[in-house]
Protein backbone atom coordinates (compact mmCIF):
# COMPACT_ATOMS: atom_id res chain seq x y z
CA UNK A 1 0.00 0.00 0.00
CA UNK A 2 1.48 3.36 -1.00
CA UNK A 3 2.26 5.91 1.66
CA UNK A 4 -0.59 8.43 1.31
CA UNK A 5 1.58 11.30 2.59
CA UNK A 6 4.43 10.76 0.14
CA UNK A 7 4.39 12.72 -3.12
CA UNK A 8 4.09 10.07 -5.89
CA UNK A 9 7.13 11.19 -7.89
CA UNK A 10 6.94 8.22 -10.27
CA UNK A 11 3.47 9.33 -11.41
CA UNK A 12 4.64 12.88 -12.10
CA UNK A 13 8.15 12.43 -13.48
CA UNK A 14 7.21 13.92 -16.87
CA UNK A 15 5.59 16.92 -15.19
CA UNK A 16 8.54 17.59 -12.91
CA UNK A 17 11.04 17.21 -15.77
CA UNK A 18 9.04 19.61 -17.96
CA UNK A 19 8.85 22.07 -15.07
CA UNK A 20 12.60 21.90 -14.56
CA UNK A 21 13.04 22.87 -18.23
CA UNK A 22 10.47 25.64 -17.85
CA UNK A 23 12.22 27.01 -14.77
CA UNK A 24 15.60 27.27 -16.54
CA UNK A 25 14.17 29.83 -18.97
CA UNK A 26 11.73 31.46 -16.56
CA UNK A 27 12.73 34.97 -15.63
CA UNK A 28 10.00 35.64 -13.13
CA UNK A 29 6.80 37.47 -13.85
CA UNK A 30 5.78 41.08 -13.61
CA UNK A 31 2.12 40.10 -13.95
CA UNK A 32 -0.28 40.85 -11.13
CA UNK A 33 -3.19 38.66 -10.10
CA UNK A 34 -5.62 40.95 -11.91
CA UNK A 35 -7.26 40.15 -15.25
CA UNK A 36 -5.50 42.75 -17.41
CA UNK A 37 -8.20 42.57 -20.09
CA UNK A 38 -11.05 42.47 -17.57
CA UNK A 39 -12.30 39.09 -18.82
CA UNK A 40 -13.26 35.85 -17.10
CA UNK A 41 -13.97 32.73 -19.13
CA UNK A 42 -16.00 29.80 -17.81
CA UNK A 43 -15.18 26.79 -19.97
CA UNK A 44 -14.92 23.02 -19.96
CA UNK A 45 -12.06 20.84 -18.76
CA UNK A 46 -11.77 19.35 -22.26
CA UNK A 47 -8.08 19.26 -23.16
CA UNK A 48 -8.82 20.30 -26.76
CA UNK A 49 -9.59 23.83 -25.53
CA UNK A 50 -6.82 26.39 -25.03
CA UNK A 51 -8.91 29.32 -23.71
CA UNK A 52 -6.24 32.00 -24.10
CA UNK A 53 -5.56 31.01 -27.69
CA UNK A 54 -9.28 30.81 -28.52
CA UNK A 55 -9.77 34.48 -27.60
CA UNK A 56 -6.33 35.73 -28.71
CA UNK A 57 -5.06 36.66 -25.27
CA UNK A 58 -1.98 36.03 -23.14
CA UNK A 59 -1.24 34.94 -19.57
CA UNK A 60 -2.33 37.69 -17.20
CA UNK A 61 -5.17 38.87 -19.45
CA UNK A 62 -7.96 36.53 -18.35
CA UNK A 63 -9.29 34.59 -15.38
CA UNK A 64 -10.13 31.05 -16.49
CA UNK A 65 -12.59 28.82 -14.64
CA UNK A 66 -12.94 25.24 -15.82
CA UNK A 67 -15.27 22.39 -14.98
CA UNK A 68 -16.91 19.48 -16.77
CA UNK A 69 -19.41 20.93 -19.21
CA UNK A 70 -18.55 24.60 -18.50
CA UNK A 71 -21.53 24.81 -16.15
CA UNK A 72 -22.26 27.66 -13.74
CA UNK A 73 -22.20 26.11 -10.29
CA UNK A 74 -22.25 27.75 -6.88
CA UNK A 75 -18.46 27.61 -6.85
CA UNK A 76 -18.28 29.31 -10.26
CA UNK A 77 -20.57 32.07 -8.95
CA UNK A 78 -18.37 32.45 -5.86
CA UNK A 79 -15.23 32.67 -7.97
CA UNK A 80 -16.78 35.15 -10.42
CA UNK A 81 -17.73 37.42 -7.51
CA UNK A 82 -14.18 37.35 -6.15
CA UNK A 83 -12.72 37.92 -9.62
CA UNK A 84 -15.09 40.83 -10.21
CA UNK A 85 -14.50 42.63 -6.94
CA UNK A 86 -10.85 41.81 -6.33
CA UNK A 87 -9.23 40.89 -9.66
CA UNK A 88 -10.49 43.32 -12.28
CA UNK A 89 -13.11 41.20 -14.07
CA UNK A 90 -15.75 43.29 -15.83
CA UNK A 91 -16.77 40.81 -18.58
CA UNK A 92 -17.72 37.16 -18.28
CA UNK A 93 -17.80 34.73 -21.20
CA UNK A 94 -19.42 31.35 -20.63
CA UNK A 95 -17.92 29.05 -23.26
CA UNK A 96 -19.07 25.43 -23.54
CA UNK A 97 -18.09 23.48 -26.64
CA UNK A 98 -19.23 21.07 -29.30
CA UNK A 99 -18.63 17.33 -28.92
CA UNK A 100 -18.79 17.54 -25.11
CA UNK A 101 -19.26 14.34 -23.11
CA UNK A 102 -21.62 16.21 -20.76
CA UNK A 103 -24.03 17.03 -23.62
CA UNK A 104 -26.32 14.38 -25.05
CA UNK A 105 -26.14 12.01 -22.09
CA UNK A 106 -28.51 12.02 -19.17
CA UNK A 107 -27.40 12.11 -15.56
CA UNK A 108 -28.59 8.51 -15.24
CA UNK A 109 -26.53 7.46 -18.28
CA UNK A 110 -23.33 9.01 -16.92
CA UNK A 111 -23.85 7.43 -13.49
CA UNK A 112 -24.59 4.04 -15.09
CA UNK A 113 -21.49 4.26 -17.31
CA UNK A 114 -19.24 5.02 -14.35
CA UNK A 115 -20.81 2.28 -12.26
CA UNK A 116 -20.55 -0.32 -15.04
CA UNK A 117 -16.90 0.48 -15.76
CA UNK A 118 -15.69 1.04 -12.19
CA UNK A 119 -18.23 -0.35 -9.74
CA UNK A 120 -18.67 3.07 -8.11
CA UNK A 121 -22.06 4.57 -7.32
CA UNK A 122 -21.83 8.30 -8.10
CA UNK A 123 -25.53 9.14 -7.83
CA UNK A 124 -24.91 11.49 -4.90
CA UNK A 125 -23.18 13.88 -7.33
CA UNK A 126 -25.01 16.08 -9.85
CA UNK A 127 -22.95 16.23 -13.05
CA UNK A 128 -25.21 18.81 -14.75
CA UNK A 129 -25.48 17.03 -18.05
CA UNK A 130 -27.51 18.53 -20.85
CA UNK A 131 -29.34 17.45 -23.99
CA UNK A 132 -28.88 20.84 -25.67
CA UNK A 133 -25.70 22.92 -25.37
CA UNK A 134 -27.48 26.14 -26.40
CA UNK A 135 -30.26 25.66 -23.83
CA UNK A 136 -27.86 24.91 -20.97
CA UNK A 137 -25.65 27.83 -22.01
CA UNK A 138 -28.67 30.16 -22.01
CA UNK A 139 -29.63 28.95 -18.53
CA UNK A 140 -26.11 29.54 -17.24
CA UNK A 141 -25.86 33.03 -18.78
CA UNK A 142 -29.19 33.95 -17.16
CA UNK A 143 -27.97 32.45 -13.86
CA UNK A 144 -24.90 34.72 -13.84
CA UNK A 145 -26.74 37.80 -15.09
CA UNK A 146 -29.33 37.36 -12.35
CA UNK A 147 -26.75 37.24 -9.58
CA UNK A 148 -27.60 40.32 -7.49
CA UNK A 149 -24.12 40.37 -5.97
CA UNK A 150 -22.24 40.96 -9.23
CA UNK A 151 -21.08 44.55 -9.71
CA UNK A 152 -23.46 46.71 -11.72
CA UNK A 153 -22.39 46.91 -15.34
CA UNK A 154 -20.78 43.47 -15.49
CA UNK A 155 -21.27 42.17 -19.03
CA UNK A 156 -22.12 38.47 -19.41
CA UNK A 157 -22.25 36.60 -22.70
CA UNK A 158 -22.25 33.04 -23.92
CA UNK A 159 -20.67 31.42 -26.96
CA UNK A 160 -20.20 27.81 -28.02
CA UNK A 161 -16.66 26.86 -29.06
CA UNK A 162 -16.53 24.49 -32.03
CA UNK A 163 -13.70 22.03 -31.41
CA UNK A 164 -13.49 21.19 -35.14
CA UNK A 165 -13.36 24.70 -36.63
CA UNK A 166 -11.89 26.63 -33.68
CA UNK A 167 -14.66 29.23 -34.00
CA UNK A 168 -16.88 30.76 -31.35
CA UNK A 169 -20.61 30.95 -32.02
CA UNK A 170 -22.29 33.61 -29.86
CA UNK A 171 -25.66 32.57 -28.44
CA UNK A 172 -28.42 35.14 -27.94
CA UNK A 173 -30.04 34.93 -24.51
Amino acid sequence: MPDSKRFPIEAFEDVLEANAQHATAYGGSDLTGRAARGLAIVTCIDSRIDPLSVVGMQPGDVKILRNAGARVTDDVQRTLLLASYLLGVQRILIMPHTDCRMVGSSEADIHATIRAANGIDTRSIEFRTSNDVDASLALDVVRVRANPLLPAGTRVGGAVYDVLSGRLRPVEV
